[in-house]
């Protein structure tokens, strides 16, 4: 039976501003771009990530901060496959107890399952869902967003099944090949780092990104295997997957409460009345999703002006006073700091694409 997968964000919503999402990813990428000789800590500072907040085990970013971040790594590493090396770097230690579960899985089916079904703990910016088929035993990922970069698309897409296999390799044998992988992106110049990587049929333009794992392999026995232990890792997991839902509503009902309310914005003594709550516990269940309502008011701010400047009929003015600027420098200002540009250069750069 396939494990049913989590629902994907809808383009546009606020869920693409929650910082909802641990930063493994990142934390993937920046030793491999040092390799390159780049130095990301001035693209992690841009988007509100420092070398501490990098550091916590409870930082979790937005889906927006981690595709700044990758679009400017594959800008400045100049490497089109950037996500394949970033998906071989990686280890499951680097995901935590969820890695430490699928580590004492029974199966390499078990530890996939378990990884699909707390995704949301992973890391991962795509949505994953698996199951047995008549090809094989199927794992696929699938973009959350459609309109989402597609230089960052392919990276993700990339990273996701390379990390895959590169984890079914040093969990369970080196000598492992899928089946077949499928990606939805076009097929690139050189093909080489692909079938190097994944040492089997890979095609380019299909319907989804699809891996298809040897029947006999998803059923191999994991080499660490503990039910005791696997027990007691899932008990903890779904734990901290229930405090994760809370806290994503939080962070869901706030930018709704927000970006309704926009020119205006709410006080927080307002939204902690709303929320029933004292200001001083709304201000402690902020702090442990790793963010601040002025971050939170900044977000929805930013992805309003972005969705406004898509709009050529309205002026400058007019976008400062709708997203709630106090005038047009402000949001000069808030708009260079989000993405190095003046409001009218992004402009131009969304009506190029």
């Amino acid at each position: 039976m396939s494990e049913s997968p989590a629902p994907a964000p809808s383009p546009g919503t606020s869920r693409s501003t929650s910082a909802t999402i641990p930063p493994n990813i990142l934390r993937c990428l920046t030793p491999v771009t040092d390799g390159y000789g780049v130095d990301l800590r001035p693209e992690l500072s841009r988007v509100g990530l420092d070398e501490e907040m990098m550091g916590s085990a409870a930082l979790r970013v937005s889906y927006r901060q981690g595709s700044a971040v990758i679009r400017r790594a594959l800008e400045l590493t100049g490497d089109p496959h950037l996500g394949l090396r970033v998906g071989a770097a990686q280890h499951l230690t680097s995901w935590g107890l969820l890695g430490f579960a699928q580590m004492a899985a029974e199966t390499l089916r078990e530890a996939i399952e378990t990884g699909v079904r707390f995704q949301n703990l992973s890391g991962a910016m795509v949505v994953w869902s698996a199951g047995q088929e008549e090809a094989g035993y199927v794992l696929r990922a699938e973009l959350p967003d459609p309109a989402l970069d597609p230089a960052v698309a392919v990276f993700l897409a990339e990273e996701a099944f390379a990390s895959v296999v590169a984890l079914t390799r040093l969990s369970s044998g080196e000598e492992f090949a899928p089946q077949s992988v499928e990606f939805a992106f076009p097929a690139p110049r050189d093909m080489g780092p692909f079938t190097d990587l994944f040492r089997c049929p890979v095609r380019f333009g299909a319907a989804e990104n699809r891996l298809v794992f040897p029947t006999a392999w998803a059923g191999r026995p994991m080499p660490g295997r503990d039910r005791v232990t696997y027990t007691g890792v899932v008990e903890l997991l779904a734990e901290q997957v229930a405090s994760r839902r809370d806290q994503q509503d939080l962070l869901e009902g706030l930018e709704i409460s927000i970006a309704q309310s926009l020119p205006d914005v709410p006080s927080f003594v307002e939204q902690a009345r709303r929320h029933a709550s004292s200001e001083r516990t709304l201000r402690r269940r902020l702090a442990e999703c790793g963010t601040t309502y002025e971050a939170v008011v900044d977000g929805v701010r930013r992805e309003r002006v972005e969705q406004l400047l898509r709009r050529p009929a309205l002026t400058l003015r007019d976008i400062a006073r709708q997203a709630g600027f106090s005038d047009v420098r402000a949001m000069r200002r808030a708009v260079h700091r989000w993405h190095g540009v003046t409001p009218a250069r992004l402009r131009e750069e969304g009506t190029d694409q």
